[in-house]
């Protein structure tokens, strides 16, 4: 069994900035690929981040790229989403998840490819 624990979200203003950690604990951190994905209310869950096992393959939506920056550190079974410029459309609850499977573009942006979620963490960005 895998877990996945969120922190960092918060309240903040547009314009500025959030980092997101994501702790996995449960099983060699460094098998899995991650994925950040966030939900508003009355809204399907969507894409963010992902990135590989190893770090050095990263996704990004359309809508956050040049903003947002996904990374991680094996050493501490941790996943990071740095959010800079942040604007009220980016308001949800945020959620990290992860996976075995055969990882890619095509793959990564898809909810039901990961097998393990965190219970998510708010940000709510002010106008």
């Amino acid at each position: 069994q895998v877990q996945l624990v969120e922190s960092g979200g918060g309240l903040v203003q547009a314009g500025g900035s959030l980092r997101l950690s994501c702790v996995v604990a449960g099983r060699t951190f460094s098998n899995y690929a991650m994925g950040w994905f966030r939900q508003a209310p009355g809204e399907e869950r969507d894409f963010v981040a992902a990135i590989s096992s190893s770090g050095v393959t990263t996704y990004y939506s359309d809508s956050v790229k040049g903003r947002f920056t996904i990374s991680r550190d094996n050493a501490e079974n941790t996943v990071y989403l740095q959010m800079n410029s942040l604007k009220p459309e980016d308001t949800a609850v945020y959620y990290c998840a992860a996976t075995s499977r055969v990882f890619g573009s095509w793959s990564a942006p898809i909810h039901y490819e990961y097998d393990y979620w965190g219970q998510g963490t708010q940000v709510t960005v002010s106008s």
